[in-house]
């Protein structure tokens, strides 16, 4: 069931190459991103015709001094305090836009879960596991993934907890 062109075997995104070498199945959803749009997110279950729910943002946050990563539907909010608390930490804030994409190799509304420069810890919130699958960044604008929440927390040695706001 993945689609998966020449291209993106050979040269796609770190997150594509990261699926790809796991060997899970996955769908690959390009669109024509819109820089005026006002959410990267809601722009992708918009040009992809999805529910926001089953469609998650990845955002980078600064937990007690080390960045952590959650992943929360685009429907709605990170909870930062639940953010703290499942990963035993005190206290949570978005990291700097800089620091993410530094981190991560990606740009601010294209950074995905999978295929980091380093590593983060990540969350992804438990609603995912309502569904049978569930788009995030393929890592640049314009481009999502579709796998089984399973296989994303699985690929991102994720903790699974609430920590979106509706």
């Amino acid at each position: 069931m993945a689609k998966k062109s020449k291209n993106q075997q050979a040269g796609g995104t770190p997150a594509t190459v990261t699926l790809a070498a796991a060997g899970v199945e996955f769908t690959v959803h390009a669109y024509a991103h819109d820089p005026a749009h006002p959410s990267y997110g809601e722009e992708a279950a918009e040009a992809m015709g999805v529910s926001p729910d089953r469609v998650f943002k990845t955002l980078v946050a600064d937990v007690d001094g080390e960045l952590t990563v959650a992943v929360v539907p685009v429907a709605g909010s990170l909870d930062l305090k639940a953010l703290a608390a499942a990963v035993g930490g005190k206290r949570a804030a978005m990291a700097d836009p800089a620091a993410a994409e530094r981190t991560t190799g990606y740009v601010r509304g294209g950074i995905s879960p999978l295929g980091q420069r380093k590593k983060l810890r990540t969350v992804l919130d438990a609603s995912a596991s309502g569904h049978a699958t569930i788009c995030v960044s393929a890592g640049r604008r314009g481009l999502e993934v579709e796998l089984a929440p399973d296989d994303l927390a699985k690929l991102t040695d994720a903790v699974v907890a609430a920590v979106g706001r509706a």
